[in-house]
């Protein structure tokens, strides 16, 4: 009976295999990924590992999914970074907290463990006179940034500083915090300054997007204060020392140029733009007795810098470092995160958005641990007298769309 039972439901008609797909309770099997093969050095043939994939005009190292950490793994491509160590003299141990205070108390959740690390001691500050040469970019483990390594021609002294996108290894740059070279200067008589041929408004740091900002500070008489009798060369200043890399006061910046690492003061180091990727564009001059000039930052805001602060002209490198994927969560705990727990998976004792039957969410707006408002919510009003007076236009809030500059 049993073998009756078989023929007879061979013998049916059998519905089109494109019937059956939908329906199927079998996965269709996909197909493996495979590496190219090759011969290495020593005769055997083996798989390469590692490809290259390029999205628009960024470049990134993918890899072959033989774990699964590496899976979703991608690192932007940089072949002109440096291979072996650092400049050890230029480095100090990283002595990690764990997000503790000098009591032990936790003031920083999700902190711990992690790589030993080297900080790079980065000279944000930019007082060497004095040509210096790019001896080679590095990776910086303590910052999304590459750096590079200077060398000074004269001195040979070392340094590091943040790396611009477009700077490689023997490019040179220069700092003019500290003062103008005189290949910069014309020479000027005090006789002629005295007599009246030359105004003292010829006199002293002269801005090459001139007359878009201030003159100098002067002295009795009304003599700047700076070179008594020199005048700057603008175009000699145009041509060298608006270069990528180098170090220039806001005062002697055009209009429209990109900038990073500022400073907000005539000694402090910079302090704002320094993240990878990042720039600032100067959009707007100081008008006549004006002490800042407008700089708008990345995130949309726009704000006033001092004229005796500092800025490095260009962006800084490792734009394409915001797509990177790590791939699997052992990574971030080599980076040093430790795993941070969800609110609503709280008690509402312990978090504002804890508590509730089931996976609720409880209806309020956005908070932290410590009921404070999350994701653009305003904590500081425009009238506040303890606001910040040096914002022009704050950024856009969560969701909303950037202010298009008009420089």
């Amino acid at each position: 009976m049993l073998q009756l039972a078989r023929a007879a439901r061979a013998a049916l008609p059998r519905p089109s295999p494109s019937l059956l797909r939908p329906f199927s309770s079998t996965p269709i099997p996909a197909a493996k990924p495979t590496g190219k093969k090759y011969i290495d050095k020593h005769g055997k043939e083996r798989r390469q590992l590692v490809f290259i994939e390029r999205a628009g005009s960024a470049t990134f190292k993918r890899y072959l999914p033989v774990t699964p950490g590496r899976r979703h793994l991608r690192q932007p491509l940089a072949e002109h970074l440096h291979k072996g160590e650092p400049f050890r003299p230029l480095t100090t141990g990283k002595r990690a907290t764990g997000g503790r205070n000098n009591h032990g108390k936790i003031t920083v959740r999700g902190r711990g463990g992690g790589h030993k690390r080297r900080l790079r001691l980065v000279d944000f500050h930019r007082r060497e006179t004095g040509e210096q040469e790019v001896v080679r970019i590095e990776y910086d483990p303590g910052r999304t940034a590459h750096i590079a390594l200077l060398k000074h021609k004269q001195t040979g002294a070392m340094s590091y500083i943040l790396a611009p996108a477009e700077l490689r290894a023997g490019d040179t740059v220069q700092s003019f915090r500290s003062g103008i070279p005189k290949h910069f200067l014309l020479d000027r008589s005090e006789e002629a300054l005295i007599s009246g041929e030359v105004q003292p408004e010829d006199h002293g740091l002269v801005d090459p997007a001139a007359p878009q900002s201030v003159r100098p500070p002067t002295g009795p008489g009304g003599i700047p204060k700076l070179p008594a009798i020199h005048e700057i060369d603008i175009t000699t200043l145009r041509a060298q020392a608006l270069k990528t890399g180098n170090c220039l006061p806001v005062r002697l910046i055009p209009v429209g140029t990109v900038v990073h690492s500022i400073s907000l003061s005539n000694t402090g180091p910079g302090v704002m733009v320094r993240s990878a990727g990042t720039s600032a564009r100067i959009v707007a001059p100081a008008g006549p007795g004006g002490k800042h000039v407008q700089v708008k930052l990345n995130s949309g805001e726009t704000r006033y810098v001092p004229l005796d602060g500092v800025a490095t002209i260009g962006s800084v490198s490792n734009a394409d470092y915001q797509h990177t994927n790590l791939g699997k969560a052992g990574r971030m705990r080599w980076l040093g995160f430790r795993p941070v727990t969800r609110g609503t998976a709280m008690n509402a004792v312990d978090h504002p958005h804890g508590g509730g039957r089931g996976k609720s969410k409880g209806g309020n707006h956005p908070r932290d641990k410590w009921n404070n408002g999350t994701k653009g919510q305003r904590t500081r009003p425009p009238s506040s007298k303890r606001g910040n007076k040096l914002v022009v236009h704050e950024r856009p809030a969560y969701g909303q769309k950037k202010r298009r500059s008009r420089g």
